[in-house]
């Protein structure tokens, strides 16, 4: 009986692992299905491996990208090694053969030489060595030869040099990206820099002038005022990070205009309406100064009258309304367009293009500045900030914001 029991349990057990396996087996097969057809399926592991290599050769032709770039393209090519060079050396190479590397570099400066793609064959006493061929096609950026891309395999393969030639074109297209990222942030440091220079010696000379008269009426309202005009320029003249936050650029214009107050007294009054939410928004550095600047030449600097600016950031869901008014001079429209446009004295309004083409640049036309005004009629300034934007990152705020409300 009780071997009679256990053959039983024993054929149940069985029918249970098989009625299993064959779930199993169906379960794979659906998920085999759901990546679609063989073609499809290669298509997406295409794909795939070029959207985790992109990133890395964003970087340029460096080692460290080099080595991280090959590791993911070389299961595109299922050949033996892959490898890229740049001048007369290696970056980088992965998978075995590598006792071949001279052989293969002095094929990589021919192709550097004719930018044209090479194959050849590869002579090893070792019989189990899987490279005895490769093909090396040229990377090349603004019709120039950086390197090559080497790739090596056990045979000839027609295929193979066709795909080493369009894997290579298409990390040109990475490198050649990569340069113009470069451009890009070359060109915003240079208009950062301009943004510098406009911090003028006549700003800094009655900021110091206005500091001094107190110096011996109230020595504390000197000793505040010396602490703000440090703190304003070690702000404007820092050299880390092309993106700040709100609260940060907020906190250099409350400086300046503490430094315009001890000039202009009373005749300046200004409004702060700041939503605390849009407070870590990410903005472009130097954003909000050279208008805040702008509003106060026009309604202080070319008028006798009380001067009124208003600056308020509100929360619009996606975005972050940020709006700069004053009851100034204005100026006529077609005036300003030109100013925009770069016509002109160059030193014309250089904060807003600097401000307005620095916006377009990083969040696209449709964030430049919004700009009305007229003669005698003051001037509004709006920009239209994305909370969020790939690319656009910020340290959070150094310092609290009490005085903004």
């Amino acid at each position: 009986m009780i071997a009679l029991a256990l053959l039983a349990g024993g054929a149940l057990l069985f029918a249970a692992g098989l009625a299993t396996g064959r779930l199993l087996v169906r379960r794979a097969a659906e998920e085999r299905a759901d990546l679609g057809t063989p073609v499809e399926r290669a298509t997406f592991h295409t794909l795939h491996t070029a959207s985790v290599a992109a990133p890395p050769l964003r970087a340029g032709l460096t080692e460290d990208a080099a080595r991280k770039a090959v590791r993911r393209l070389r299961p595109l090519f299922g050949t033996a090694a892959l490898a890229l060079t740049a001048e007369d050396r290696t970056l980088a190479w992965d998978g075995p053969g590598r006792h071949h590397e001279e052989a293969a570099l002095d094929r990589a400066r021919q192709v550097l030489g004719t930018g044209r793609t090479r194959t050849f064959t590869v002579e090893c006493r070792d019989p189990d060595c899987p490279v005895r061929w490769g093909a090396a096609a040229p990377l090349t950026v603004d019709q120039r030869v950086l390197g090559a891309l080497v790739v090596l395999g056990a045979r000839e393969s027609a295929p193979a040099v066709r795909a080493t030639e369009e894997v290579a074109r298409w990390v040109s297209v990475q490198l050649e990206l990569a340069d113009l990222d470069r451009a890009r942030t070359g060109l915003i440091e240079a208009e950062i820099r301009a943004l510098r220079a406009q911090i003028s010696p006549h700003f800094i000379y009655n900021s110091l002038a206005a500091i001094a008269s107190f110096v011996r009426t109230d020595p504390e309202r000197a000793r505040e005022l010396l602490l703000e005009f440090a703190d304003f320029t070690r702000y404007s003249f820092r050299r880390h990070g092309e993106f700040t936050t709100l609260a940060e650029e907020l906190r250099s214009v409350e400086q300046f205009l503490e430094l315009v107050r001890a000039r202009f007294g009373q005749r300046l009054e200004v409004t702060l309406q700041i939503a605390p939410e849009v407070l870590p928004v990410a903005v472009p550095f130097l954003c909000l100064q050279p208008l805040v600047e702008n509003a106060v030449k026009h309604g202080l600097e070319e008028s006798v009258e009380r001067s009124r600016i208003t600056i308020a950031a509100q929360d619009e869901g996606a975005l972050a309304r940020i709006v700069i008014e004053d009851n100034g001079v204005g100026m006529e429209p077609d005036r300003l367009r030109r100013i925009l446009r770069g016509e002109g004295s160059p030193s014309a309004g250089i904060g807003l293009r600097n401000v307005d083409e620095r916006l377009r640049q990083v969040y696209g036309d449709e964030h430049g500045l919004v700009i009305e005004t007229g003669v005698g009629a003051g001037m509004k300034i709006t920009a239209r900030i994305p909370k969020y934007r790939p690319g656009v990152h910020s340290s959070p705020p150094r310092g609290r914001l009490d005085r903004l409300g």
